[in-house]
């Protein structure tokens, strides 16, 4: 074979996955259509989750300083996203192309191979390997793996050639949104209007993005939108005129609402856009796909080393298509407030007011922020969740020792003879699972927790629970 895992698609989700498997050990191989980066940066925002889990990888330095701001929005309606318990609440503005620059460099660094200009034009799946047809600067070819992911985006080659249905909601509006340098206008943050939804806002480089909808059914689009086409749709709702202005990207989208039938047919999985397709809202999309690619990473990576335990694998299609539905959900209940027609605005003003409550706000902020995922339905809170930063009594962090990939058992007994069999008992899986023993942190946690490689809590007991049976169901 080729390689262990061929991923298609080198976006912030493809190369989230790449590095995450190398993380794991497996060999890599992406394939990406575009032969240079593209310079569109569709989505703009990061959310706390995703702040944490590039934290667990040690990636914050290369993001720099980002501008972060507590507010965020749901369905348009100002959401204070600053009370969460994390350490980066609210969001931050990254641009789409920073977050691809510094996940591919990542990716490669590690020993991904990332082949641009290579376009997938036909797979076929056997019982043990996926063969992939590529179009290459050197022609044709095919290439060889175990596995195949499509991070591909929402039009998805991966998804189509294995024959994986996307189901869910039509769409009910069409949306433009545009880079327009030149221009001044009045920034506009979710402005209904008579005839439409207007936004508008200066970003860092200095353009202004603009991003229109008329409260209209969706015409059957079957060319590329123009910036003429957001000109005259802009025109129509807040009676400017911005034709002057000189466009960096155009494109038109639409708030359709579906999820893949299926995030794995045998060999063949989706990450990301190809998993899911949904009106960008609050920049929820780029999101879901980071985390998407984090809980697969490991799993995959386990996979192809021969040491995962049974259904494994299967768990990231069953953990993932539930946090995907329900975001979907989510953001279908913010399309209506939205874009939906005037008679829609009693519904915004009730829970504008709800949102003003301590315990509605934080519920649709953890919604937002992905900050309250679970995994499972444990009688405890912790198990399924994610991690809590835990200060170690001066010793590394338990975010630093998650940067290495490998999972970790943790010992706050102070019993001498119980870290001696936890060692014993993780060295069948010590290349997978760090053992570390430390005081018991500020933090209320059991005395023995054992945290997966994405974080999530996956066992915890007290020092005379046997983490035995746990270790094996989620390390072999």
């Amino acid at each position: 074979m080729d390689t262990q895992v061929i991923v298609v698609g080198a976006g912030p989700v493809g190369s989230m996955l790449a590095g995450e498997l190398r993380l794991g050990g497996a060999e890599v191989i992406v394939l990406e259509r575009l032969a240079v980066p593209t310079k569109e940066s569709r989505a703009s925002t990061l959310h706390a989750r995703t702040m944490e889990l590039f934290d667990q990888r040690g990636l914050l330095a290369r993001l720099g300083s980002p501008a972060s701001q507590r507010m965020g929005h749901f369905g348009g309606i100002p959401l204070d996203l600053g009370e969460l318990a994390t350490r980066y609440p609210g969001q931050w503005k990254v641009l789409q192309a920073d977050v691809e620059k510094l996940l591919a460099e990542w990716a490669v660094e590690h020993g991904a191979d990332l082949r641009r200009a290579h376009e997938v034009v036909g797979l076929r799946a056997g019982p043990d390997r996926v063969r992939v047809r590529v179009d290459g600067p050197g022609g044709p070819r095919e290439l060889t793996a175990e596995y195949l992911v499509g991070c591909d985006g929402e039009q998805s080659t991966v998804r189509q050639l294995a024959g994986i249905e996307l189901v869910g909601l039509e769409a009910t509006r069409e949306l433009f949104r545009a880079d327009v340098a030149g221009i001044e206008i009045a920034e506009r943050r979710f402005q209904r209007l008579p005839n439409g939804l207007a936004i508008a806002g200066r970003l860092p480089s200095g353009v202004t993005r603009v991003m229109v909808s008329e409260f209209l059914p969706p015409p059957t689009r079957t060319v590329p939108a123009t910036f003429e086409d957001v000109c005259k749709a802009w025109s129509r709702v807040t009676g400017e005129d911005i034709s002057a202005g000189i466009p960096f990207w155009v494109n038109a989208f639409d708030n359709a609402s579906k999820l893949a039938a299926h995030y794995r047919a045998g060999r063949v999985l989706l990450a990301g856009d190809a998993a899911h397709l949904q009106l960008p809202s609050g920049g929820q999309a780029i999101n879901l796909g980071l985390q998407d690619a984090v809980n697969l990473g490991w799993k995959l990576a386990a996979e192809v080393a021969g040491t995962a335990p049974a259904g494994l694998l299967d768990s990231y299609a069953a953990e993932r298509q539930a946090v995907g539905r329900r975001v979907l959900r989510n953001i279908e209940a913010q399309s209506l407030l939205l874009l939906g027609d005037p008679d829609i605005e009693p519904a915004r003003a009730v829970l504008a007011e709800l949102i003003g409550h301590p315990e509605v706000r934080d519920r649709l902020a953890g919604m937002v922020s992905g900050l309250d995922v679970r995994y499972g339905a444990d009688q405890h809170p912790l198990v399924g969740a994610r991690l809590p930063h835990l200060d170690l009594g001066g010793r590394a962090t338990s975010t630093e020792l998650l940067r290495d990939g490998r999972g970790l058992l943790l010992d706050f007994s102070g019993d001498p003879l119980r870290q001696a069999a936890l060692r014993d008992w993780a060295d069948d899986c010590a290349l997978r699972v760090r053992l570390v023993s430390a005081p018991q942190p500020d933090a209320v946690v059991p005395e023995t927790v054992l945290v997966r490689p994405d974080g999530y809590v996956a066992w915890l007991g007290s020092r005379a629970d046997d983490p035995r049976p746990a270790l094996r169901a989620w390390f072999g």
